[in-house]
């Protein structure tokens, strides 16, 4: 690990030289939002951005994704990571790529997330503006991103970076980096401390307090078709969302009836038909079919079922699903701070 410095009128040039050597993909404007997109120009890269409208895993873990071709008895693994730096990523969505890549390694690895992860090298970054619905300094305050090979802290008159990996020091080779003092040192730590405590939301217990109490409120029917009585069932929380993994697989035929591919997408439990199962003849079983028995097992899952394994709670607190629910009703801050003050 070495920390080290470079200038504010360095940092474009560092930037630029990285892009001629490498694919760069950071944070753009999209309009009045940011997405993460490949810099065309070192112009486009906004590390000033809130929250991106997507979370990074995208990257890993396409929204759409081929898996394999197919052409009669023979299949074709689609597998082809390209090598990128995803440049500019906040400590939550760090946090969050901690949390895909254990799951995806666990039992069975998933070989399509581990190639597109390995051939990249994540850079995160200080947390310039706070998006409005953030509650990131509430939840999980005691797991600390640990998956990224380097750190940009903006301080006065610079960046100071922290590289974690070969793959970050590498980095260093495009810009006029110097080691960094100790004062710069020590106004970077107190930079990304005090950003922790300006998330505007806030989650008002710790995540063993929770998680007991969210899991007693299971059998409670009535307060869970309350809190969904809004809902769409469109699945925008969980689509925006850094943690969540579920998808579904097609295999799609091309007209020859001979060949096709097999593809996942993105899948999420908000949606009427998810936990829906075909039972054979035309027939079917729907084992969540209220959309309250829908919301609770969202809320179940970010801040119960899966702690023991993850070391803390499924949820980053970057407020994406808050921003996206068209009715305004998926925000976690409001939902667990009703059952844990009840």
């Amino acid at each position: 690990m070495s920390v080290k410095f470079i200038k504010e009128t360095d940092f474009n040039d560092f930037v630029g030289k990285m892009m001629e050597a490498r694919t760069v993909v950071g944070p753009v404007a999209k309009k009045t939002k940011f997405v993460f997109g490949e810099l065309e120009s070192v112009d486009q890269l906004r590390l000033d951005y809130d929250v991106t409208i997507l979370p990074p895993k995208k990257l890993f873990f396409p929204p759409r994704q081929d898996l394999l071709k197919f052409h009669g008895q023979k299949g074709t693994s689609c597998i082809c990571p390209q090598p990128k730096v995803l440049f500019g990523v906040h400590y939550y969505d760090i946090k969050a790529i901690d949390q895909t890549d254990f799951l995806f390694n666990e039992n069975n690895a998933d070989q399509n997330y581990l190639a597109n992860r390995e051939a990249t090298t994540i850079i995160g970054t200080t947390i310039q503006n706070v998006s409005p619905r953030a509650f990131f300094g509430s939840v999980g305050k005691n797991v600390n991103p640990k998956g990224h090979d380097g750190f940009l802290t903006r301080i006065n008159g610079g960046w100071v970076f922290e590289t974690l990996t070969s793959k970050g020091r590498d980095l260093l080779d495009f810009g006029k980096f110097i080691d960094a003092d100790d004062a710069q040192k020590a106004e970077a730590a107190k930079v990304n401390t005090e950003e922790k405590t300006k998330s505007p939301e806030k989650i008002k217990a710790e995540g063993d307090v929770v998680a007991q109490k969210v899991r007693k409120s299971f059998s409670e029917d009535e307060l869970w078709e309350e809190f969904a009585k809004d809902c769409f069932s469109c699945g925008s929380c969980n689509i925006v969302c850094p943690t969540c993994y579920c998808f579904d697989v097609q295999d799609n035929w091309n007209v020859d009836q001979h060949s096709g591919a097999r593809t996942r997408s993105w899948d999420g439990c908000l949606k009427a038909d998810f936990a829906e199962c075909s039972l054979g003849q035309g027939a079917c079983e729907n084992f969540r079919e209220t959309k309250g028995s829908r919301f609770r097992h969202r809320i179940m899952r970010k801040a119960v079922y899966s702690n023991e394994k993850l070391g803390g709670p499924a949820c980053v607190g970057c407020g994406r699903c808050s921003l996206s629910c068209t009715a305004d009703i998926a925000d976690p801050v409001n939902v667990i701070n009703r059952i844990v003050e009840g």
